[in-house]
């Protein structure tokens, strides 16, 4: 029976690795990641989810006639969704996932809300417009966790988002009446506290301090207490610096 030989990797020689370390060490000093001082696009996003919440709620309640339905849809191409866009870009570029994915998905389903309301008959419903909302509100969950956990306010408007897509999600494939009045009355709910999320975030960002408190804990009370070390001494593992996302 022939013997099996066991391979055993070899160890470098100490001189080989202690090089290995002096260029890990030299790439490390010579490597500089550049930072670019950014203003908070959070006011903007939650000024658009004011805007679209609010207008949609008043079709729902009937404040606004069904016939109305084409205008409220114009509000939410031409103003909603470009606010949201740009929010969720510079979300991206300032490093806060939360915040890029909640205004992106924002952004595209109320586009994809206005764009319904722009060919649909008046005070119709439909089904494809209903799934998709339903679709939204589990998504915007995923920043809407993240956001709690940091930022109590923020993550809460984003917890209403979801409330308010799924309640009108049920009302589309329903055309139950009930269902679009809890719809809008979620939505008045949620104008009101988008309305405070942004006046909070935009004072926060222009006088460079708490006036409105939007519940930061952990992460986000250090993103704003702590040191220049404590908001780069990870950087290294973020996207955008590592080699894969």
């Amino acid at each position: 029976m022939a013997a099996v030989r066991r391979t055993v990797p070899q160890q470098e020689p100490p001189a080989q690795e202690a090089a290995k370390e002096d260029t890990a060490e030299r790439m490390e000093r010579m490597t500089r990641i550049t930072l670019r001082p950014m203003a908070s696009p959070l006011a903007i996003g939650f000024g658009g989810l004011v805007a679209a919440t609010f207008v949609v709620a008043g079709l729902n309640l009937g404040w606004i006639p069904p016939t109305e339905g084409r205008n409220v849809a114009l509000v939410l191409i031409a103003f909603v969704f470009p606010l949201q866009l740009l929010a969720s870009i510079l979300g991206y570029l300032e490093r806060d996932g939360v915040a890029g994915t909640g205004m992106g998905v924002l952004a595209g389903t109320w586009l994809g809300i206005g764009l319904v309301l722009l060919t649909s008959n008046p005070g119709s419903t439909s089904d494809a417009l209903g799934l998709f909302l339903l679709s939204s509100g589990a998504l915007i969950l995923i920043p809407a966790i993240g956001a709690l956990a940091n930022k109590l306010v923020p993550g809460l408007v984003l917890v209403g988002a979801s409330v308010r897509f799924f309640t009108t999600g049920v009302y589309q494939l329903t055309a139950s009446k009930t269902w679009e009045t809890a719809a809008g009355v979620v939505g008045v709910v949620l104008a009101a506290i988008a309305l405070y999320a942004a006046y909070a975030s935009g004072l926060e960002d222009s006088l460079k301090k708490t006036v409105l408190p939007i519940g930061r804990r952990s992460r986000g009370k250090q993103a704003v207490e702590g040191t220049l070390f404590d908001q780069l001494q990870t950087i290294r593992k973020e996207p955008g610096v590592r080699q894969q996302l």
